[in-house]
């Protein structure tokens, strides 16, 4: 029997999604993990009862949350994922054929497990030789490592619980020093309507750390706001400035990401500037 499931996301909003039964849920020591099967977005993974990522949509996240930063670095050889248990970060990375190696740092190891079984089409990469994956924690891993990178990818869950920690002015100095001067960190950056202030804080601290910080958004369904967004800086590199023979090859990839959006996403809206101004 097929029954609605709600994410209440405040008093006033929520998403719903018409399930047709429950694929996997368990309680690791740091939160609560769910899969079930969707009528409209097919297999979707929840986290303490809130969407993550489903199969019908997710393109529209990890396509935009790897590719700027993947068609602009001048070097990709060495990358890090934070997070990313679903897969989908480390898949679409891992596409470059000038990707050496990737450490993949996942604090949940029962996110994995049950993604690799029940999510097999977003996580496709998992036994990529390239592909180095961590159980542990990333705060602590980019506090603790020394090795460089050359790009940094932060897929977290939302500021609370175990991902807390990937909002702070601390974390980001970590990861600044672990890039070279041309190195590219990117990060998921909350919703610019239902978490605007976690968004400002985030560009604003971000930015504070490597001089510049590019918000830049997209409709992603599955969040209850619609709108979403991510966080590119560089030292050195410049967004708008990508490489075209990665740019050709990975437009034939991807569902969603192109030049034209890659243009696109970065504009501000008037409401975020003036926002971010009085900072």
């Amino acid at each position: 029997m097929s029954i609605w499931y709600d994410e209440v996301f405040n008093s006033n909003l929520r998403f719903g999604l018409l399930t047709t039964q429950t694929l996997f849920e368990g309680q690791s020591p740091f939160q609560k993990v769910t899969i079930i099967e969707t009528e409209a977005l097919g297999r979707a993974l929840l986290i303490d009862d809130l969407w993550m990522t489903s199969e019908g949509d997710e393109k529209n996240y990890h396509e935009l949350l790897v590719h700027p930063a993947m068609t602009t670095a001048p070097n990709i050889e060495r990358v890090l994922i934070i997070g990313g248990g679903d897969g989908g970060t480390a898949r679409e990375v891992l596409r470059y054929r000038q990707v050496k190696h990737v450490d993949m740092v996942e604090i949940d190891g029962m996110v994995v497990d049950a993604c690799k079984e029940f999510l097999p089409s977003i996580g496709s990469a998992w036994d990529d030789p390239r592909l180095n994956v961590v159980i542990g924690d990333g705060i602590a891993w980019v506090e603790n490592e020394d090795r460089k990178y050359d790009v940094i990818i932060v897929d977290g869950s939302d500021p609370v619980g175990p991902a807390k920690g990937l909002f702070n002015t601390k974390f980001y100095e970590n990861c600044a020093k672990l890039l070279g001067d041309d190195g590219v960190f990117v990060t998921q950056s909350e919703s610019d309507h239902t978490f605007l202030d976690v968004h400002l804080d985030m560009v604003q601290s971000i930015r504070e750390v490597f001089g510049t910080a590019d918000p830049y958004y997209r409709n992603v369904m599955l969040y209850a706001a619609g709108s979403w967004s991510w966080t590119y800086a560089s030292k050195k590199t410049d967004r708008r400035v990508f490489i075209e023979e990665r740019m050709s090859f990975i437009e034939s990839q991807c569902e969603i990401y192109n030049r034209d959006i890659h243009r696109g996403v970065f504009a501000v809206p008037n409401f975020i500037r003036r926002r971010l101004d009085e900072f």
